[in-house]
């Protein structure tokens, strides 16, 4: 398998799985390679660490929770696949610079801060780079087929 395709196939498992706890151990299962392997590529070819895209993916789904939702805290956690509170804060707080219930009442005061949406856009350009790259590989596996029909 090549590279690339090791990476878009790992983009669209994540996809597939981001509500639910991923592991680089359970990465290195699914698509037998070495976990090592899996996150220098992962890194050289996202430029971002696997923990650290899987965290910001998550982030960037409870974000439109947090915008558009009277759900509590614990619960946009839960759905996103947090498994405490506590890391999800955490989480939240090194991805947008502040915590979820801030984030709640800056949004709610039409007062988020320059830095807060930095960083938002930020994980917006993330998962835009994502999509893309998972259409760009798409449509390269299309030509390459409709290629080999013509051999």
């Amino acid at each position: 398998m090549r590279s690339n395709e090791l990476i878009f196939k790992i983009l669209v498992y994540i996809d597939n799985n981001i509500f639910t706890k991923i592991t680089l151990d359970g990465l290195a299962h699914t698509f037998h390679y070495n976990k090592y392997y899996i996150v220098k590529l992962f890194k050289k070819e996202i430029g971002y660490t696997l923990i650290d895209y899987i965290n910001k993916l998550k982030i960037y789904y409870s974000l439109k929770l947090l915008n558009n939702s009277d759900y509590s805290i614990l619960k946009i956690a839960i759905d996103n696949g947090f498994y405490s509170l506590e890391y999800y804060s955490e989480t939240f707080k090194k991805e947008i610079g502040v915590s979820p219930k801030k984030y709640q009442k800056m949004l709610a005061d039409r007062l988020l801060d320059q830095r807060t949406i930095s960083k938002i856009l930020e994980i917006m350009n993330l998962v835009k780079y994502k999509n893309e790259y998972i259409s760009n590989y798409n449509n390269n596996a299309k030509k390459t087929l409709v290629l080999s029909i013509f051999k």
